[in-house]
C-alpha cells in the first residue's frame, strides 16, 4: 500500500499542492501534520508510521516534509527498511526499493541538510539587518520603563 504523508510548517500555509500530488501518486491512506519538521512529535507521522506493514511504501511529496535534519532523516529511512517499508519522494523521484536509490539517497539528504543550513543563515542575516534599522522582533514588553518606575 501507498502511504502518504504531507507536512506545513505554519498555519497560514495550505497542505493542498502535497495532499493532490499524494492522490496522484496513488497513495490510499494520507497522513497530515502542521507542525515544523524540527519536532519531535508530529502525531500525524507517528499514526503513518504505525500504519505503515511491510511491503507498504512511505510517500512523501518532497524529502524535506519527510525531516529537516539530516540526521534524522537518514535514521528515518532506515528505521522504514528495518521494518521492510519502502520510501518514497515525488519530487526528487526517489524510491529505496529501487537500487539506485542506495546510491543518490545520501546525496538528497545532504543538499536537504545544506537547504535547511542556507534558509537559517538568510533568516539570521534578515534579523541582523532588522536590527541594524532599529526593529527589534520578539514579544513586545509588558514590564515597560513606565511600569517600573511607578512600581517603585
Amino acid at each position: 500500500m501507498l502511504i502518504g504523508y504531507a507536512r506545513i510548517s505554519t498555519a497560514d500555509q495550505n497542505l493542498d499542492l502535497q495532499v493532490d500530488a499524494l492522490r496522484s501518486a496513488g497513495c490510499e491512506r494520507i497522513f497530515t501534520d502542521r507542525t515544523s519538521g524540527a519536532r519531535a512529535d508530529r502525531p500525524g507521522m507517528r499514526e503513518a508510521l504505525d500504519f505503515a506493514r511491510p511491503g507498504d511504501v512511505l510517500c512523501v511529496s518532497k524529502l524535506d516534509r519527510l525531516s529537516r535534519s539530516l540526521g534524522h532523516l537518514v535514521e528515518t529511512v532506515q528505521a522504514l527498511e528495518a521494518r521492510g517499508i519502502g520510501f518514497r519522494s515525488l519530487t526528487e523521484a526517489l524510491e529505496t526499493s529501487r537500487p539506485e536509490a542506495n546510491a543518490i539517497f545520501p546525496i538528497f539528504a545532504a543538499l536537504c541538510s545544506v537547504e535547511r543550513s542556507l534558509i537559517r543563515e538568510r533568516t539570521m542575516a534578515g534579523l541582523a539587518a532588522a536590527r541594524l534599522r532599529g526593529r527589534v522582533g520578539g514579544r513586545p514588553r509588558l514590564f515597560t520603563a513606565e511600569k517600573k518606575a511607578l512600581s517603585t
